[in-house]
């Protein structure tokens, strides 16, 4: 279940493994630069029902997808030429971006059918870049919920995800130490320019 791996040179093997694991529609969870998380295939009808049953909400709950280049999210997402510049400037980076979503996300995830807004994240850490880079897609996820759990968030190890929920994981990918840098700073860029809607350790 659990998998460990080298931060900065991560087992391809690991890696193809995982993504295999979530082309067939199931849960693996990795840390990020801001917590532990869930991922799932968006393209994957199995993937978004597991993760949809996981978080215990319905269909009209977003998600985040992870992306591993702006060429990658401009699939998903309507991205201004202005906006890349932006992008280029700040990515990888403790963001979470706000845009109209593309028709390819939502014919896939019902959430995005409703309201046409997408939530991206270029993460700033070369295990999930490579993971994503490895899997040739986006992949959506969600945090856990520490407290649900009775999980100490300043301390979670991955023996410990594997107790509270590995039944519903295939696969936790650990690095070994790392450190968590706080909440992302959400930028709605839906109107066209940058909004903040919450403040995180992201400084625009």
């Amino acid at each position: 279940m659990i998998e460990y791996v080298i931060a900065e040179n991560p087992d391809d093997r690991v890696l193809r493994r995982a993504s295999e694991l979530i082309k067939k529609g199931e849960l693996v969870c990795i840390p990020t630069d801001t917590n532990w998380v869930v991922i799932a295939d968006p393209f994957s009808k199995q993937g978004v029902e597991k993760i949809y049953k996981f978080k215990n909400v319905d269909k009209l709950h977003h998600f985040s997808l992870l992306c591993d280049s702006i060429s990658r999210a401009s699939e998903v997402a309507l991205i201004d030429d202005s906006i890349f510049k932006i992008l280029r400037r700040i990515t990888p980076g403790h963001f979470t971006f706000i845009f109209e979503a593309t028709k390819k996300i939502t014919k896939a995830v019902q959430a995005n059918k409703m309201d046409h807004q997408v939530g991206i994240r270029f993460i700033p850490s070369t295990l999930v870049e490579k993971l994503l880079a490895v899997h040739g897609e986006v992949v959506m996820s969600t945090n856990i919920d520490y407290a649900k759990y009775g999980l100490d968030e300043d301390n979670v190890y991955s023996y410990q995800i594997e107790e509270a929920i590995g039944n519903s994981l295939q696969m936790i990918i650990d690095p070994g130490e790392y450190e968590f840098a706080g909440q992302s700073t959400i930028v709605d860029f839906t109107s066209g320019a940058a909004e903040i809607i919450r403040q995180g350790v992201g400084k625009l």
